[in-house]
Parts: C-alpha cells; sequence; structure tokens
C-alpha cells in the first residue's frame, strides 16, 4: 500500500552487519573515525628516535591511566637492542596487564569503542585497556525497599553488578558467560547461573535465544524480554526484572537463570510463573506465619482489582436483585441526580485513575505527589458533590485501585491493570455472563503461558502433574523448606537437611 509516495507494506531486508573492512593501517584507522570529534591521537619518539603513534576516545579511557602507564613508560623507555618494537613493549614497554597484539582493523575499532587505546608501532599494533570505569555508586534499591534487607542496588555497569553477586555468593559454581547483542550498540549481555542447581537444558534454552536475536541495538528491557518469551502477545510479564541482587540470587539458588545487561541497572530472572511475580524479597525476612499472610492477602487483592469494578456494573445494570435490600436503597439514593449510567461511571472513572496514576508516575516526585492529592481529594470530591460520579463508584475503584498497589511487580501490575478495564468492558455489555466468560478466558490464557519448559500457573498446575510437597500460598518454615522448586527441575533438588 502506497501512502504519500511511500509503499509502507514492503518490509526492507535487514542491513549486513557493520564490519570495518581493510588492512590495519593508520590511516584507514582515521578514516573509520573520520568526522569524529572525540577522536583522539598524538606522536611520541622513542629513546632510539622511532615514532609511535597512539590514538584513543576521549570520554572513554582515563586520562590518568593513559598518561602514568602508556605515555610516560614508553617516552623513558630505552628500547633493548636487537628486539623489535612490538616485542619490546608487550614484555615491559607499557605498564599494562591487557596489552595485546592485534591484525584486524575490524577489532581494533570495537576495542577502541570499548576504551582501549591503540599504539601503532614501527613494526606492529598493540591495544591496551585503559578504560575509565565511570558509573553511578551503589545506592539503595528505590522501588524494592526492605526493611530487613541489604541496602544495595544494581547500577549501570555489569561488572560491578557481577561483583555484586561474587559477594553474595563465594562458589566457584557461579557460572558467568558473556554475549554481546545489538549490530549497531554491541551491548555485553552476561548469563548467569549456578552449575549443579540449574538443569542442563535451561541455561542451553537461554543461550539458543540469545544467539537468535538480530536487533540493531539492545536499550531497553522490552528488546530483551519479547525476544525470551513465546508467544509475546500477552500482557502478563514472564522474565522478572528486579535491582535487588539478594533477589537475584535467591533466584539463582531455586535454579533460575540470570540475565545482566550493560547499561541496564537491572537483573533479569528467567522462567517466571505467577508465583514468582507474587513473592516479594521481604517473605524471607519476616516469619513464616507473617510472610503465609501476606502472600494470601496479595492473591486475595490480585482477585479483588480484576473482579470488583466489572462485578458492580454487572450487578447495578443486570442484576439488581442480587443486592441486599438496604445497600439496594443506599445506591439508589446516592445515583439519584447522577445523570449517567453505571457502566459509564465506573469506566470514567477507571480511565481518569489510569491517567492521574501516569502523571504521578511521569511527573517529578514533588509535583507528582501533588497531582495525585489534588486529583484523588480535591477532583474527586468535587465531582461527587457535582453529581457527575456517585459515592458508590468512587469507593469501588478506589478499593480496586489500592488493591492493585500491593502487587510486589509493577509489570505484573501493569497486566492486571488491562485485563481489569477488559473485565469492566465485559461485565458492562453481558452482565455476569460476560464477567464470568471473560475471568475464565483470563484463567485458560494463563494455563496456556509456558515458558522453557515451566508452566506460567505454577506451582499450582504443573506441567508434567507431578505433586508439590507444602502449600502454594503459604511459606513453610525455614527449617521444613528443604527443597528447591520442582516445576524448575533443578540438578540439586535439596537445599538444606
Amino acid at each position: 500500500m502506497r501512502i504519500f509516495g511511500r509503499d509502507w507494506g514492503h518490509v526492507p531486508h535487514h542491513a549486513p552487519r557493520v564490519r570495518c573492512e581493510g588492512p590495519l593501517t593508520w590511516e584507514n584507522l582515521c578514516a573509520v573515525f573520520d568526522g569524529c570529534a572525540d577522536f583522539a591521537r598524538r606522536e611520541l619518539e622513542l629513546k632510539d628516535g622511532s615514532m609511535v603513534r597512539l590514538c584513543w576516545l576521549d570520554g572513554m579511557v582515563r586520562q590518568e591511566r593513559l598518561n602514568d602507564y602508556i605515555v610516560r613508560p614508553l617516552a623513558a623507555w630505552p628500547l633493548p637492542e636487537g628486539q623489535s618494537v612490538t616485542r619490546a613493549v608487550l614484555d615491559g614497554g607499557v605498564w599494562n596487564q591487557n596489552a595485546q597484539r592485534q591484525e584486524e582493523l575490524n577489532r581494533v575499532v570495537y576495542l577502541l569503542l570499548e576504551g582501549h587505546c591503540a599504539l601503532f608501532l614501527p613494526d606492529g599494533v598493540i591495544t591496551c585497556w585503559v578504560a575509565t570505569e565511570e558509573k553511578r555508586a551503589i545506592t539503595a534499591p528505590e522501588n524494592e525497599s526492605e526493611v530487613k534487607g541489604a541496602k544495595e542496588s544494581f547500577v549501570e555497569s555489569v561488572r560491578t553488578n557481577t561483583s555484586l553477586l561474587r559477594r553474595r555468593m563465594r562458589s566457584p559454581d557461579l557460572r558467568v558467560e558473556r554475549c554481546r547483542i545489538g549490530r549497531r550498540t554491541r551491548t555485553p549481555v552476561e548469563m548467569v547461573w549456578l552449575e549443579g542447581i540449574a538443569g542442563d537444558a535451561l541455561p542451553r534454552a537461554v543461550r539458543r535465544r540469545l544467539e537468535q536475536i538480530d536487533e540493531d541495538a539492545l536499550l531497553t528491557t522490552a528488546e530483551l524480554e519479547e525476544y525470551l518469551t513465546d508467544p509475546r502477545a500477552s500482557a502478563f510479564p514472564r522474565v522478572l526484572f528486579t535491582e535487588r541482587p539478594d533477589r537475584f540470587c535467591q533466584g539463582l539458588l531455586e535454579g533460575r537463570v540470570g540475565l545482566l545487561v550493560d547499561g541496564i541497572p537491572l537483573g533479569c530472572l528467567l522462567p517466571g510463573n505467577i508465583g514468582l511475580f507474587l513473592t516479594a524479597t521481604q517473605d524471607w525476612s519476616f516469619h513464616w506465619a507473617v510472610s503465609s499472610l501476606l502472600v494470601a492477602l496479595r492473591y486475595l487483592c490480585m482477585m479483588i482489582t480484576l473482579v470488583t469494578p466489572g462485578f458492580y456494573i454487572a450487578v447495578a445494570q443486570y442484576h439488581f436483585e442480587l443486592i441486599p435490600t438496604r445497600l439496594a436503597m443506599s445506591i439508589i439514593a446516592s445515583k439519584q441526580d447522577v445523570p449517567f449510567s453505571t457502566a459509564f461511571e465506573v469506566l470514567g472513572l477507571l480511565v481518569a485513575f489510569e491517567i492521574l496514576q501516569e502523571a504521578g508516575i511521569r511527573l517529578p516526585r514533588t509535583i507528582g505527589q501533588t497531582v495525585s492529592i489534588i486529583g484523588g481529594l480535591v477532583v474527586g470530591q468535587a465531582a461527587v458533590d457535582a453529581k457527575i460520579v456517585s459515592p458508590v463508584v468512587v469507593i469501588v475503584v478506589a478499593v480496586s485501585g489500592i488493591a492493585g498497589f500491593t502487587m510486589p511487580n509493577q509489570d505484573f501490575a501493569n497486566a492486571l491493570r488491562l485485563w481489569r478495564l477488559i473485565l469492566a468492558v465485559l461485565g458492562a455489555v453481558a452482565g455476569i455472563f460476560g464477567l464470568t466468560v471473560g475471568a475464565a478466558f483470563l484463567i485458560a490464557h494463563l494455563a496456556s503461558l509456558e515458558d522453557f519448559g515451566v508452566a506460567y500457573l505454577a506451582p499450582f498446575a504443573m506441567r508434567d502433574g507431578a505433586d508439590l510437597k507444602g502449600g502454594a500460598l503459604w511459606r513453610e518454615p525455614v527449617p521444613e523448606d528443604k527443597l528447591r522448586p520442582l516445576e524448575l527441575r533443578p540438578k540439586d533438588r535439596r537445599r538444606r537437611w
């Protein structure tokens, strides 16, 4: 189909992988970075009178390392007689443990982009690692705060994140495997798992999915998540993103595989299931009875936030006889002067609630709190006084929204927000019948989801029909919780004696 002279129905072929061809020469390297203001270069004269050309990308290297460990040793270094310059530099001419001889232009280009400098000697080319390693300081988690937990969170540097894991898991069984994703960005992605706990099939499956990613860039979590899960049409998350290293380690100890992406201050755990998204790190910090009560409360709030608006619409419009007499008289009295139907009231207030929530998230923190207070109190009370909406509808929508805030995972809460609106529309169209059909379709949809052989409704539904020890809605006391989750098929099922 052609619109404005362009064929929008045609999808062009993906461009070939970016690669710098040609021999490794100073002129070819300068041509690659032609027009780049941050491409820095200089010449040095050795003691024997030979010239050395040095180049780097300004901002990617640490100037102190470049000056003290590369430039200063070369300027004051006497060249040994009867030895090539390249061999002599590799044997101690520069104070750098990562000095390597290079033969390919393409490799030198990408090493410069990672924080290396290149030395063009009379008889060869050497690269040295002098990256700046500037990063944000490790701070307390913002979205997953905990009273009894650690006050550390992941940062944008993938190497710093692996060090946070090593501090908590001092085990040689911790495996870290690196790959690069993105034709343009070449983003480092590290796959982490515990050898001897995670099954052999899971790391292989995740590695195969990573190798199949063919993207220009990897800059956001969605670009990674939607390639790792299938089908992609579901709004429910199948990959858990956490900013807490302790929760990440807990997932590895259960037999999951983790991913760390350079530039994203989150750890990724997979496969995910509904039990993973409805538990929080604090569940292992409190007494088992308190934690079990909190988990059961979250499941109850999940059902409340999904069903309450649609159920109220269905009952108030189609099945008014189900409401007790006194409550029915109160609802009739509150709606007496309201000109809109119940469905329009609830759906309109749900949309207004979502707009208010998005405004509070996108605005700066201080302004966002002010908008939430003004929207919730002033505007809401004014709407009730003006007889635009009834007080009962405000209570129903508020209860549904507050119940959704109890979800420990924001991605899962967003999926519930979408389905809450869908069920409300079905309740407005066909009453309790429409609500029942929508709820049945939701359960069937969740039951059909499966990633890496793990059912999404696990531990309620197991793929092979195996029985589970203990309950799914409560946590056993720590000394009695001896086995890892069966649905993950870990090699070592026993976690304590």
